[in-house]
């Protein structure tokens, strides 16, 4: 199985794959406008061939829902017709954190990509 796990962004989206539960973090897409992003997404999808797309969604909080809608709005401009799941992203990019060393903050996404790691771990169980 290939799938890919997205940690959607306003400004970046993390991206990690998994084939055949083996997984790593992919580098992010940098977001200038959600169908560039968009694009970008699907060629990831086309190039690794991917039967399954794991999407992570914030839970709780007071921006649940408008989160959920952007977020599902911008899996439909990917236009993929295979399996779509979407997971409880709360936490990951905390755990994320643990990975990054103390003194780097950049905003390159690897963090968001390695929440996505985190996520495809989870889903997985790996």
């Amino acid at each position: 199985m290939r799938a890919l796990a997205l940690d959607i962004g306003l400004k970046r989206i993390g991206v990690a794959l998994c084939i055949d539960k083996i997984a790593l973090p992919l580098n992010a897409v940098l977001r200038k406008n959600r169908n560039q992003a968009a694009i970008e997404i699907k060629k990831i999808l086309q190039e690794y061939h991917i039967s399954l797309l794991i999407v992570g969604i914030p839970k709780g909080g007071s921006s649940e829902d408008e989160m959920k809608k952007r977020i599902q709005h911008f899996v439909s401009l990917l236009e993929f017709e295979k399996e779509v799941v979407y997971v409880d992203e709360s936490g990951t990019s905390k755990e994320a954190l643990k990975f990054q060393r103390a003194n780097t903050r950049k905003k390159d996404g690897k963090l968001d990509s390695l929440a996505a790691f985190i996520m495809i771990k989870d889903y997985f169980a790996l």
